[in-house]
């Protein structure tokens, strides 16, 4: 048995699924088999058993695509974008206070997914009579937060490249204002925060390395033996392990702690 992980509608999500004995490679597109209904997917990765949880419950690829299949696909895809347009009609009807930012058919057209973003709990369940009404399928609004919503739009990080949620991450992880501090970034709102107004995804990248090599520096405002007496750390190299202090006689030293270095 193979396990191969696909991305389901073009969209960042990634799932995995068991492959019995279908030839398949990467970027190659497939028909899988997911709680909703069938689903058009990409492969972008194959996995070892021991690294996935309960892999025995996962459900199966039932196919790779044909021709008649990518037109689907394609025909769910424009669908998709025309539904937006009609749900946002009904939600200005009914003054409903959310903003929907995507829609998705199952391959089969059996249910239609409405994403939206709202700032309170909506009651839509006429709504979602109506949009069942309209579009004569089971319909399923889906409340959904402010990082998933610069995930389903995209955009450029203050790096200047891609945003990671609409790149590469899978999932959302903790990130909290501590990571910041630990790494000596000024807690300035436009540096630290992302495109979604929420704490930068990247901080947690290199969060685990700036712990490792802090543990052996003093705070800013320490006061630390020198051959002068008692001096007062005034700033830290976190990455290359050194701090700078200034001693009784205004002289400034840079201790090196990794090699044991004073200057």
């Amino acid at each position: 048995m193979e396990i191969v992980a696909v991305r389901i509608n073009n969209k960042g999500k990634v799932y995995y699924f068991k492959n019995e004995n279908l030839k398949l490679r990467k970027n190659c597109t497939v028909i899988v088999d997911t709680e909703r209904d069938l689903q058009y997917g990409q492969v972008v990765d194959f996995v070892s058993e021991d690294k996935i949880k309960n892999c025995i419950e996962l459900k199966n690829i039932v196919r790779l695509t044909t021709k008649k299949d990518y037109i689907q696909h394609l025909t769910n895809l424009k669908d998709a974008e025309k539904a937006i347009l009609k749900c946002k009609e009904f939600i200005k009807k009914y003054k409903l206070n959310m903003s929907i930012i995507d829609a998705e058919y199952t391959f089969t057209r059996s249910q239609l997914i409405f994403k939206f973003v709202s700032d309170e709990r909506v009651d839509f369940r006429q709504l979602a009579k109506d949009l069942g009404a309209f579009f004569k399928t089971r319909i399923e609004l889906r409340q959904v937060g402010i990082r998933d919503k610069a995930k389903e739009i995209g955009g450029l990080g203050i790096c200047g490249r891609k945003l990671c949620c609409g790149a590469f991450l899978k999932e959302f992880e903790s990130v909290s204002i501590n990571m910041a501090k630990n790494q000596s970034i000024a807690l300035n709102p436009t540096k630290i925060n992302g495109v979604c107004g929420r704490l930068l995804c990247c901080l947690k990248y290199e969060n685990e390395t700036y712990s490792e090599c802090r543990k052996n520096l003093p705070e800013v405002g320490k006061f630390v033996d020198t051959d002068e007496g008692n001096g007062k750390v005034i700033s830290l190299d976190i990455l290359n392990e050194k701090y700078t202090v200034i001693t009784p006689k205004n002289n400034i030293k840079e201790v090196d702690v990794k090699n044991g270095s004073k200057e």
